[in-house]
């Protein structure tokens, strides 16, 4: 069961918000307030699992909300404002509701929490619980502009950072994240994988030859940065 909690300094937006969540046979409303500041207790006590979130509110605000609980608890934005909602993503928002919030919209939401869930509970289950496969590696899921992205790891052949964003270039496509480079490394499973440039993260059994620091991969040519090729070469005699 998702405990739940509801923040928005709007009566009416709460007893929607409310009225869905009742619907839900796997969450459960633990508590609501109009009080941010109230609510930020709350999850610092811990025992609240998902926030449906109001960006705009007196006192503080949704994204400040945020960058205080550090991940504390999974949190969907709920807001009437679009390009608010697109900075909750820099703080690890799972999704953002626009107002007026439809069911539709919310169950969508709510699996992706869902997903990230079992996705949590098999890492903290011992290994002998977890379900494995014999061959392959299990898929990762990577936030795009509206929602998140299942990709299969095997078929990453690079990935790429940017400025504000990575580039996941795969053997089929190429995907555009909005997570960070250090949040994309730690997906991806550390003997598969490795960085050999400040912008660039290789999948080893991808590489089609190295000449002069310079890796030919997927048709693309990436130079291994100075820093990174002692590790890198390290990793390539190992495999």
């Amino acid at each position: 069961m998702i405990k739940c909690m509801v923040v928005d300094d709007k009566p009416l937006a709460i007893d929607v918000l409310t009225h869905y969540i009742s619907k839900m046979p796997d969450l459960t409303l633990s508590f609501s307030t109009q009080n941010p500041i109230e609510a930020l207790n709350r999850v610092m006590e811990g025992g609240i699992d998902l926030v449906f979130l109001d960006i705009q509110m007196p006192e503080l605000s949704g994204l400040q909300f945020m960058k205080i609980i550090k991940g504390k608890c999974l949190v969907i934005l709920t807001t009437a404002y679009a390009e608010y909602a697109l900075k909750g993503f820099d703080h690890d928002a799972v999704d953002y509701l626009l107002k007026p919030v439809s069911f539709e919209r919310f169950y969508k939401a709510v699996e992706k929490v869902q997903i990230i869930r079992r996705g949590l509970s098999e890492k903290e289950l011992p290994d002998a619980t977890v379900p494995k496969k014999e061959t392959g590696v299990q898929p990762i899921f990577v936030k795009t502009e509206y929602k998140l992205v299942r990709v299969n790891v095997e078929d990453i052949l690079y990935v790429k950072g940017l400025q504000n964003y990575v580039s996941i270039h795969t053997t089929t496509e190429k995907i555009t994240s909005l997570q960070t480079m250090k949040k994309i490394e730690e997906q991806l499973p550390a003997d598969r994988f490795i960085r050999v440039h400040k912008s660039y993260i290789v999948a080893i059994n991808k590489i089609d030859s190295i000449e002069r620091n310079r890796i030919w991969i997927g048709g693309d040519i990436i130079a291994v940065g100075q820093v990174y090729r002692k590790a890198f070469y390290a990793a390539i005699a190992a495999n």
